[in-house]
């Protein structure tokens, strides 16, 4: 069907009106609204084919309706967006009601799609307008490139790792190729070399060296050197002639000399060592020493700490047994050191 004559909603303009004669657009427009619906003679704006906005056929308007309606957009819907009030408008006041509301419901959804829009912009969650590259002009300065800041590294030579003896509430430095200890039997053992190998008699796996820390118990109100001295055999014995279940690793102690004594600074106490060369029936021996310095926590008993090194080119360096002694400190006191004796009798 086709539209009857009225105004209707421009479809290339949609802010305005447009005249539809019936068959064609003409070129009568008007703002929506405007006063008087009927025909455009009648409201002032002029007929079609009057003075005005003059007919389609006038020379001003371009060609007859019929050559118009070849260039113009095609007719409105058969219900008409915005039906006027004149004769032939679809049928009267009730459909114009229905009319009317339909726009009305249309154009609230518009508004509200067109603020779901905004507001997606507004929230960072909708389309984005870019701006346009910005194309720096030789007065622009020249960007600068901020070089990454260094990342942490691990714990360097200076800070070695430390081993703590909390029952006697003291540290040892960790040197290196020293490992804490794993599968070994004595429950006082705070540190080994890194590895095993058999034995070279008896069998058994043995350790190129091994240092213990323990709390005397007996005679303890002796002093350290008394306490050292009778210790270092007991040491050796342990260390190099017989093992926790009587077999003899290295075939037993076959001599042994004392190499070093003395007193030494240990945790800013006075301390007394004694160090032993052992020769043995196989293998090449090696190095025991015994400590000994009061606690400084508790009731400040005696504590023992033995070492024992293989001696040849596989056991480890003797002077170890210095850096250890010097670095054992109080728990929680890194500075605390010095003391009584500031060195270490001669390594051999």
């Amino acid at each position: 069907m086709t539209p009857p004559p009225g105004w209707y909603r421009d479809p290339s303009a949609a802010h305005q009106e447009r005249w539809w004669d019936g068959t064609a657009w003409t070129e009568h427009r008007r703002a929506p609204g405007a006063t008087g619906y009927g025909a455009p003679g009648a409201t002032g704006y002029g007929a079609p084919g009057e003075t005005g906005y003059g007919a389609p056929a006038n020379t001003g308007y371009g060609a007859a309706p019929h050559a118009a309606s070849q260039a113009q957009p095609g007719p409105p819907s058969t219900v008409p967006l915005f039906a006027g009030g004149g004769q032939g408008q679809q049928g009267g006041t009730g459909r114009g009601k229905a009319v009317a509301l339909t726009v009305a419901a249309a154009v609230l959804v518009a508004a509200i799609v067109t603020g779901v829009f905004v507001l997606g912009e507004d929230d960072g969650t909708g389309p984005e307008t870019q701006a346009p590259p910005v194309t720096p002009t030789a007065t622009d300065p020249a960007p600068v490139t901020e070089e990454p800041s260094p990342t942490p590294s691990g714990p360097s030579a200076d800070d070695p790792a430390v081993v703590e003896d909390q029952l006697n509430g003291i540290t040892f430095p960790l040197p290196d190729g020293w490992v804490l200890p794993e599968h070994v039997a004595e429950d006082d053992v705070m540190m080994t070399t890194d590895g095993t190998y058999d034995c070279p008699a008896d069998g058994g796996v043995c350790r190129h060296g091994m240092v213990v820390s323990r709390t005397v118990t007996s005679n303890a109100e002796s002093s350290p050197k008394t306490l050292a001295r009778q210790d270092i055999e007991d040491a050796a014995d342990d260390a190099y002639d017989r093992d926790l279940v009587g077999n003899k690793p290295f075939g037993g102690i076959e001599s042994h000399e004392e190499v070093a004594s003395g007193q030494v600074a240990v945790a800013g106490r006075a301390g007394y060592y004694v160090r032993w060369r052992v020769e043995t029936a196989k293998g090449p021996g090696g190095y025991v020493q015994s400590l000994v310095f009061p606690s400084t926590v508790g009731t400040e008993s005696p504590i023992l700490v033995r070492y024992a090194f293989d001696a040849g080119e596989d056991g480890p360096p003797l002077a170890d047994m210095d850096r250890i002694t010097k670095g054992i400190r109080p728990i929680g006191d890194a500075d605390t050191g010095g003391g009584v004796g500031s060195g270490i009798g001669p390594t051999d």
